[in-house]
């Protein structure tokens, strides 16, 4: 994992001890012997750290939590729900998109990237970077939650006015020690079509966090993918 071209300056000023601690090393060993063995490891490398170079720690004002990135063929490329142009929208993808029309009136996208997001200083992090090809959760539990855990820590203690979207049980556990007096913190179950009739539909996440944005003095995000 080649951290200095992978990840923005800004990141490294504030994390560059975090990639040189033993788990890390353990990590980039770990995915190194995987693909030895020839399975398949997503998203490319070049893009694991993806979400912290588009967008700059400097720039985020929002950051939309996932769990680990998609296990399909072309589809994960770093950005927590995103998928590359030309890759069919996920499921839980779709329902986010369902929610943005009801909650802001746009027509749903013709594609699933979310690069205009990131670059408007939303942070779509994955609590795990990396999974094995068509095995959901398979790089869960080996370290890459100590690293997204600095990454939130970072965040919620050196910024103020931060929007934190935490979808599921698993990204709100994530959210443990985010303080609700310094940031919005906005919980809900995970748009996974197993839990999304459960309260995320109607939980209107987009136009509640454009709200609090304008009410702190930052720029709204502009949510519709052209």
């Amino acid at each position: 994992m080649n951290r200095d071209k992978a990840v923005d300056a800004s990141w490294l000023k504030v994390m560059a001890d975090e990639f040189e601690k033993p788990y890390m090393e353990g990590l980039n060993q770990f995915l190194h012997d995987e693909k030895k063995k020839g399975k398949q490891i997503f998203p490319p490398e070049q893009q694991i750290f993806h979400a912290l170079n588009k967008t700059p720690f400097d720039k985020v004002k929002v950051l939309i939590l996932g769990q680990d990135p998609y296990h399909g063929e072309g589809q994960a490329h770093g950005l927590s729900f995103s998928v590359q142009p030309g890759v069919q929208p996920p499921p839980s993808l779709v329902n986010i998109f369902k929610e943005m029309g009801t909650d802001l009136g746009l027509a749903p996208p013709a594609h699933g990237c979310l690069n205009s997001w990131a670059d408007q200083g939303v942070l779509l992090l994955n609590a795990v970077l990396t999974v094995e090809a068509h095995k959901a959760g398979s790089h869960r539990g080996l370290g890459w939650e100590t690293f997204t855990d600095r990454v939130i820590k970072e965040l919620e203690q050196k910024k103020e006015n931060l929007v934190f979207i935490l979808w599921g049980g698993y990204a709100r556990k994530k959210g443990r020690f985010i303080r609700k007096d310094r940031h919005l913190i906005i919980e809900g179950p995970h748009p996974s079509p197993l839990s999304s009739y459960r309260g995320f539909f109607g939980s209107r996440p987009f136009s509640r966090t454009n709200a609090y944005l304008k009410e702190t003095g930052q720029i709204p995000v502009d949510w519709e993918l052209l």
